[in-house]
């Protein structure tokens, strides 16, 4: 998993590939969440209506994709 200060430094080059994986995010998601992983996890939430365990699952298989 990708600590906050990491995600919040390489969000300007990883918010492309997770635009690519949820499509649902729109470019103003995408400015709103600029690395803050709460942020993040919300709008994970909020656009595929999922519980909050299940976005957090999603975002760390993102996050070790990102890192591999």
């Amino acid at each position: 998993m990708l600590n906050q200060d990491i995600l919040k430094g390489k969000w300007k080059q990883i918010k492309g590939e997770a635009q690519k994986k949820w499509g649902k995010l729109t470019d103003d998601d995408l400015e709103q969440i600029d690395g803050d992983r709460e942020i993040f996890l919300g709008k994970l939430q909020e656009n595929y209506g999922v519980a909050r365990e299940e976005a957090e699952d999603m975002l760390d298989d993102f996050e070790r994709d990102q890192v591999s």
